[in-house]
């Protein structure tokens, strides 16, 4: 076996095995992995050739940037467009600038080559952001401007690097790179959304999950190549175009494409994101050897770094402060981003992979080379290591905190017992017009309204002592799946059916078990909310999703409980899962998860539209008539 192709099994093998193990005993895998890499590059057996820069640029930016892409809300990308702007563009252009000036003052060099390596340390990494943003959980909104802004600012980087490359070749006029800055944009982004439309276009008449999956696969490089060869930008017109796909993709994809791409797409970015950051490691002894050929003093390679490093950072919250006012917009419920949310963004500039992949790109005639493409390495080990250390702390200390998982369940109920009654609307037309699907239409609406109820369940997930409905026929029904599962491979092994028989039967044991973990999950996330505390995490209390409903703007004080407990259950010799209050008489009923439903019959006997949560810590309230949220 060769030495390359072995490197790869090693490297895909460490890859894999660094990553579940760093995930399992909740260490950062990007920190492990770089740090790994470091130490590895030291080692006689790793290879010492510095990174093909188009390995990078080429075969893992357009995969990595359309993964994270297609996770990114187009309507929330739109919200925070002046936010991703001025960070994409504004504070690369001026991180170009300070770090330019800075290095062009302590080193020796053209400034056009300086100015080079201010563009190749100007943009955050998307990766890192990803990846980091993640694993801490912050809020929505910030991981929104993270990625955005990580998304964009490649492209304008990479023009600014090859505007300076040229012009440390030859002349270069401000017009010129005007004009190469436009014409990027133009071309990419119009190449971008040409692509969605034909792609969308592609997948609406592909029925079969496996060619759409494959399109979508083969799409980043589909997009990117095209838009490099018109010159416009590459790293935009694949961004543009996950962007749409995505947005588009629940009518232009079938709900097992939609699967299978996720999936897919969601294995490629494992894979992929933690490579990147073993790769940045490994390129600290290659440099180092490229190094040993600079004519400077160590003093003054030391104090180039550490000033570019410092300036590199310094720079991003400078310029956050200066552009805050333009930035931080109303959001969707018109609150604006505070002090510690904003200090979050300004903290999150860690490199990564493609600032080390674009230094290579520097012409070799550029002076001092080897000292840029170190001083480059710097910046990224430093602010990988150092930020992405200390995000997680840091976000603790200004008190920002990620989303609240029972407010998620709250406004994620809202959304499905919304989206259960339109079903039911849709089909009753039918169902009058055919009486014989009556009984079949009572089973859909109550299994329709079971889901809904799991989901209001999972607001007191780690909160009820005793369990929930929901809760049972999870356990029952996961260790029903386990026992039919070993009964279908005693079949199969005794051979006394057809395998492609069992396969079907074995795969829709699969799915309804994925279902299950699912729903699991969302009871975890709750219950870690739960454990949390109100007085951390503040009561559930999300606001409605939908437009402002009346009878919720009109209610006042709470009235007096009529009971502690539900009347009627405790007279009908039931047991309640939970409670609710209504606010126009103050009767308490149980919930739709109880046996009774007696807050429902209540508002069905009364038409009392508004009831709240009776239960601690819940003040969210419910408009029976409007279907809205409070």
């Amino acid at each position: 076996m060769h030495d390359a192709e072995l490197s790869l099994i090693l490297l895909a093998l460490t890859v894999i095995v660094v990553a579940s193990v760093s995930r399992r005993l909740g260490w950062p895998s990007p920190l492990v992995l770089t740090v790994l890499g470091l130490v590895a590059s030291f080692l006689p057996f790793t290879p010492d050739e510095p990174l093909d820069p188009e390995i990078v640029l080429v075969g893992l930016l357009p995969p990595l940037l359309f993964a994270a892409a297609i996770q990114v809300s187009l309507i929330d990308f739109k919200r925070e467009r002046r936010a991703i702007v001025a960070l994409s563009v504004g504070l690369v252009v001026v991180t170009m600038v300070t770090v330019g000036l800075t290095t062009w003052w302590l080193l020796p060099v053209p400034l056009a080559a300086a100015l080079a390596l201010g563009a190749v340390v100007g943009p955050p990494d998307t990766v890192a952001a990803t990846a980091v943003g993640r694993r801490i959980g912050l809020p929505r909104r910030v991981v929104t401007v993270l990625e955005g802004e990580s998304l964009v600012n490649d492209a304008t980087a990479i023009v600014l690097l090859g505007t300076t490359s040229a012009a440390i070749l030859g002349a270069v006029t401000p017009a010129e790179v005007g004009i190469d800055f436009v014409l990027s944009i133009v071309v990419g982004g119009g190449v971008g959304v040409l692509a969605a439309v034909v792609l969308g276009w592609l997948h609406r008449r592909l029925g079969d999950p496996r060619a759409s999956t494959a399109l979508s696969l083969a799409t980043p490089w589909v997009v990117f190549v095209p838009a490099e060869q018109l010159h416009g930008s590459g790293v935009l017109a694949v961004v543009a175009c996950g962007l749409l796909l995505a947005h588009r993709a629940p009518v232009q994809q079938t709900a097992l494409a939609r699967l299978s791409t996720r999936i897919n797409w969601a294995t490629v970015q494992f894979f992929a994101e933690n490579a990147v950051f073993l790769l940045v490691g490994l390129q600290l002894a290659p440099t180092l050897v490229d190094l040993r050929r600079s004519s400077l003093p160590l003093g003054q390679l030391v104090l180039v770094c550490v000033a570019v490093l410092v300036v590199a950072v310094l720079t991003r919250p400078l310029w956050v402060v200066l552009v805050q006012r333009f930035v931080n917009v109303p959001g969707v419920r018109g609150e604006r981003m505070g002090r510690g949310e904003l200090a979050v963004v300004s903290w999150a500039g860690m490199r990564g992979v493609v600032t080390l992949a674009a230094a290579l790109t520097l012409p070799e005639q550029t002076p001092h080379r080897e000292v840029l493409l170190f001083a480059a390495l710097v910046v990224v080990a430093g602010t990988l290591i150092g930020q992405g250390a200390t995000l997680p702390w840091f976000a603790r200390r200004m008190r920002v905190q990620g989303p609240n998982a029972r407010a998620d369940s709250l406004q994620a109920a809202e959304v499905v017992t919304r989206a259960a009654r339109a079903g039911v609307r849709a089909v009753e037309e039918l169902v009058a017009e055919r009486p014989e699907l009556g009984e079949t239409f009572d089973r859909l609406r109550e299994r329709s309204e079971e889901r809904a109820n799991m989901l209001w369940e999972a607001i007191r997930a780690g909160v009820d002592e005793r369990g929930t409905p929901g809760e049972g026929w999870r356990t029952l029904r996961g260790r029903m799946i386990a026992a039919e599962r070993a009964e279908v491979v005693r079949i199969r092994d005794a051979g006394l059916v057809e395998s492609a028989v069992l396969q079907e039967v074995l795969d829709a044991l699969d799915l309804e078990e994925a279902n299950l973990q699912v729903v699991a999950t969302r009871f975890e996330r709750a219950t870690e909310a739960a454990a949390l505390g109100a007085s951390e995490r503040g009561d559930v209390t999300d606001p409605s999703t939908g437009p402002a409903c009346d009878h919720l703007a009109g209610t006042g004080p709470d009235p007096e409980p009529r009971t502690r407990g539900c009347a009627r259950c405790e007279a009908e010799g039931l047991d309640w899962v939970h409670l609710r209050l209504c606010l126009t008489c103050g009767q308490v009923g149980c919930c739709d998860s109880s046996t009774g439903r007696h807050a429902t019959s209540h508002f069905q006997q009364t038409g009392h539209p508004v009831m709240r949560s009776f239960e601690p810590g819940e003040q969210w309230r419910w408009c029976y008539l409007d279907e809205q949220l409070g």
